[in-house]
């Protein structure tokens, strides 16, 4: 692979300082999306207007859950730091 190859092919990449932000903008992101199916299944069944309603939900449910990641994501670390061997 020639320099002017792999120049080609490099991705636009975050800086590390970021990797919080990312990790909770891709959790909330899935996150809230499956649950807005799962939830919406629960409470009105899946019918003709399904994707519509999972998708008004999800308008919601996806800037909450970013916030809620974002706040809960040092706690939980913290547990994790607590309740595994290291070594």
């Amino acid at each position: 692979m020639t320099d002017r190859t792999a120049r080609n092919t490099a991705r636009f990449r975050l800086p590390k300082h970021a990797t919080p932000y990312v990790f909770a903008l891709y959790m909330a992101t899935i996150m809230a999306f499956l649950m807005c199916l799962v939830i919406t299944i629960a409470e009105f069944g899946i019918g003709e207007h399904y994707m519509e309603n999972v998708m008004n939900a999800y308008q919601v449910a996806m800037p909450s859950a970013f916030v809620c990641v974002l706040v809960v994501r040092p706690i939980v670390a913290r547990l994790v730091a607590w309740t595994v061997q290291t070594h």
